[in-house]
């Protein structure tokens, strides 16, 4: 057990990290999988990092299901870091083909989460998000994400039926 936090925190920082500003949108080319022998399943990895991809598009008759990694921000408040995840979150779905009304669930990783935080969570969700047809969505307080500066981070995934 004295090694889960560990084991946890290695976790979150590989699926967490953010491509450096500036980089290039690196998706690698469909990978094809077939299951069974009618079903093929077609993985496109966007925007690939070390070790993990910000986000894995699987596609299989004719629907997209868009897995997101945690979106993270570096702001100097909750406010502002929550803002920041928000929009490469959406950034990230945009570079997947989809937007946030695709998405069917999403959570929320607080730092030192207190109450008083949900107020701003709502304004700002509102604001970025609007407030109608909202998805499945939880939020979690937590003692720690992968790097001390990072305060809040923001998973999701997304269904989209292709055109």
């Amino acid at each position: 057990m004295k090694y889960a936090f560990p084991f946890i925190a290695l976790v979150v920082l590989v699926f967490s990290c953010q491509p450096k500003s500036g980089e290039t949108d690196n998706s690698q080319p469909h990978t094809p999988v077939t299951i069974g022998a009618k079903t093929q399943l077609t993985k496109s990895y966007i925007d690939p990092g070390p070790g993990y991809s910000q986000a894995v598009v699987v596609e299989a008759n004719g629907i997209k299901t868009i897995h997101i990694s945690g979106q993270v921000g570096t702001g100097p408040n909750f406010e502002s870091q929550f803002k920041e995840a928000l929009e490469g979150l959406l950034k990230t779905l945009e570079h997947s083909g989809a937007s946030f009304e695709d998405v069917v669930k999403y959570n929320t990783y607080i730092v030192d989460y207190q109450p008083a935080y949900l107020d701003t969570f709502r304004t700002v969700r509102k604001q970025l998000l609007g407030d109608k047809d909202m998805p499945a969505s939880t939020l979690v307080g937590v003692e720690a994400l992968g790097l001390p500066e990072w305060k809040v981070e923001i998973d999701a995934i997304a269904v989209v039926q292709k055109k």
